[in-house]
């Protein structure tokens, strides 16, 4: 009989101990272990029987002839974007996402497609956490309606891969992988143990079979997938599923991508009828606006391939009590202290007594320093109560010194704001000085954030 022994792994970084411990010495998390019992190495007859992905002599790279990689276009132009152009088959794609933030709508939609454009093909979607009737029902709402759509509902690994085995699907779907859970392993789903072995089984089989596989993983409240970081080493493809669970609007983005770039982003907006591809996001982040509102700029940030032009905002109202309140969405709240002290050293103006609240409209996050300038112009404009002309664009990053500095990939960003009829970006004396007639549009070149008091009256 096979001994068994007790473990105690760490949930957050797989650290193992052979007693409950309250703090993790490896990743300082508290509270994170559970008891796995496993069974030990050298009874485990099962590990020595797996086959190895590459069973190949070594090779000279001269002798390596490299193959064009074949994708598969799933039809879902944002999705496409974001893995590269398509799927490749034999890959596995993780997606992680904040619970009801539309991982299995997005999923069941893209499913849907690819059974339709590939009627000769089988389709199975599993899922751990809903019934048939659930998933049946929300295939139905987004429109999926198609003979060679199979939906199976179970946990257990080995009967998962017995229907796999059956039915020969060319995409599946495994929804969610901490639910998944395999009967020779001794322990509760969700556990380090049973993600890294139903993980590496899945793996080898979609791998050596040619299987497009999608995998759902749940989040931890830090916004980290859960389970052990080795999952996200051993897929392909990660991607995160962002967005307010409450808004209208939904991000995708690579943040790993073994057959593309990590640069891309997909954008969709949440409907009734499930989830619509957003084909020009500047007109969504670009709300209607009131006439002579002040408080308001435009910047142009980069995301993936594409510019977006999105709306900063900014309220400054006195403070009746003290210490100046600061309020952000979309902007780190450090940013606007350094934004509001430069306000304060080169403009002269008393900002830091003012109730100060900031915010990205669509639900952008901006996290690069190119919306400096938009930020300090939308703050003068609502503490002069003076608008700011909305065919002018701000672009441009602000030192600590004052200076307006240059940032990269502007000539894309401005051949965008001419093609959508802009009249003038304001941004860095250097990049004014480079690109100055190469676009029609007017290009005006600030050398220090003070000269800003040009385009917001006193």
């Amino acid at each position: 009989m096979a001994k068994k022994t007790s473990t105690f792994i760490c949930q957050s970084c797989s650290y193992q101990t052979s007693k409950w411990m309250g703090k993790c010495p490896e990743c300082g998390s508290w509270n994170s272990f559970t008891e796995e019992t496993t069974v030990a190495a050298k009874d485990l007859n099962r590990a020595h029987k797996r086959t190895a992905l590459g069973g190949e002599a070594p090779k000279l790279i001269n002798e390596i002839v490299l193959e064009k990689q074949f994708r598969v276009v799933t039809g879902m132009g944002e999705f496409d974007r974001v893995v590269g152009g398509g799927v490749v088959p034999g890959s596995l794609i993780l997606i992680g996402g904040e619970p009801g933030i539309g991982k299995s709508t997005l999923l069941t939609a893209i499913m849907g497609r690819l059974s339709q454009s590939h009627a000769g093909q089988t389709v199975l979607y599993v899922s751990g956490e809903e019934s048939v009737n659930q998933v049946a029902e929300r295939s139905k709402r987004v429109g999926v309606n198609a003979d060679n759509f199979y939906i199976y509902n179970e946990t257990n690994w080995q009967k998962i891969l017995e229907q796999i085995n059956k039915l020969q699907p060319r995409f599946l779907v495994i929804d969610s992988i901490q639910t998944t859970s395999s009967s020779e392993i001794d322990s509760a789903p969700g556990t380090v143990s049973q993600i890294r072995e139903v993980t590496y089984e899945l793996m080898n089989h979609v791998k050596a079979n040619g299987i497009t596989c999608f995998v759902i993983g749940h989040i931890t409240k830090e916004g980290s997938i859960a389970g052990p970081k080795i999952l996200e080493h051993m897929v392909d493809t990660v991607i995160y599923f962002e967005g307010d669970q409450f808004g209208h609007y939904r991000i995708l983005r690579a943040m790993k991508n073994r057959f593309g770039n990590t640069n891309e982003v997909g954008i969709f907006e949440m409907k009734e009828s499930g989830l619509d591809e957003v084909k020009n996001p500047s007109q969504y982040f670009l709300d209607d606006q009131l006439k002579e509102s002040f408080g308001r700029s435009l910047t142009c940030i980069i995301e993936g391939s594409r510019s977006l032009f999105v709306e900063v905002q900014a309220l400054v109202v006195d403070n009746k009590f003290g210490n100046g309140r600061r309020t952000t969405h979309g902007i780190d709240n450090n940013r606007l202290s350094m934004m509001v002290a430069v306000i304060e050293k080169y403009f002269g103006l008393p900002l830091g007594f003012n109730d100060i609240y900031l915010n990205v409209v669509g639900g952008m996050k901006l996290t690069t320093r190119e919306s400096d300038l938009s930020i300090i112009a939308s703050l003068l404009s609502s503490y002069r109560s003076k608008p700011i002309d909305s065919s002018t664009i701000f672009v441009g990053e602000v030192g600590l010194t004052g200076e307006v500095r240059s940032i990269p990939q502007m000539e894309m960003r401005i051949k965008e704001m001419a093609q959508l009829n802009y009249k003038r970006v304001v941004t860095s004396e250097k990049t004014a000085r480079e690109l100055k007639g190469k676009y029609d549009i007017e290009i005006i070149g600030l050398r220090q954030a003070r000269d800003l008091d040009q385009f917001i009256g006193k």
